[in-house]
């Protein structure tokens, strides 16, 4: 059973993440939010007007309901491994299950699909409609790389957390 949470707290996590992306691109519309694009898109964005009335704060309820999603399934995944008494390995595991989930989908949903091969950023940024494309995957992998070493460590101390409860 375990195992089944694992996985619906990984799905959580990754409907949290697409939530702050749209949140983010589509709603607030803050050239600072970009800062994790390619140069060429960050360069080619430009501040965008309200598209209706209070939008921005929608933006903002969808970043904090992010927020929420992407945290409360380590927060829940602590709690039942206390709770549980959970071997330290297998919280490891769980973990790295999670934070490796969310990442594969970060590379896999935004990169891959929606900025390489969707109308995604176009429709909220026309002025990016010739510059996403294909030749733009892969544009930031040593940071996915990194994110899976931090990824790692993580889950162990996170694991070791739990242990000395």
């Amino acid at each position: 059973m375990g195992w089944l949470i694992t996985i619906l707290l990984t799905l959580i996590m990754c409907f949290g993440y697409f939530i702050l992306l749209w949140g983010a691109v589509g709603f607030v519309q803050n050239k600072k939010f970009f800062s994790s694009a390619p140069k060429e898109i960050k360069d080619a964005v430009t501040e965008k007007m309200e598209r209706f009335k209070h939008q921005h704060i929608l933006g903002y309820i969808m970043l904090i309901l992010a927020f929420i999603l992407l945290l409360s399934p380590i927060g829940y995944q602590i709690y039942y491994s206390i709770k549980n008494d959970v071997f330290y390995w297998f919280i490891v595991i769980r973990i790295i299950i999670m934070l490796f989930g969310l990442e594969l989908f970060d590379i896999i949903l935004f990169d891959y699909i929606l900025l390489c091969h969707s109308n995604f950023f176009p429709h909220y940024y026309p002025e990016v409609k010739n510059i996403v494309g294909p030749h733009l995957f892969g544009y930031n992998k040593w940071v996915h790389f990194r994110h899976f070493i931090i990824y790692i460590i993580a889950a162990f101390i996170i694991a070791w957390i739990c242990i000395l409860f």
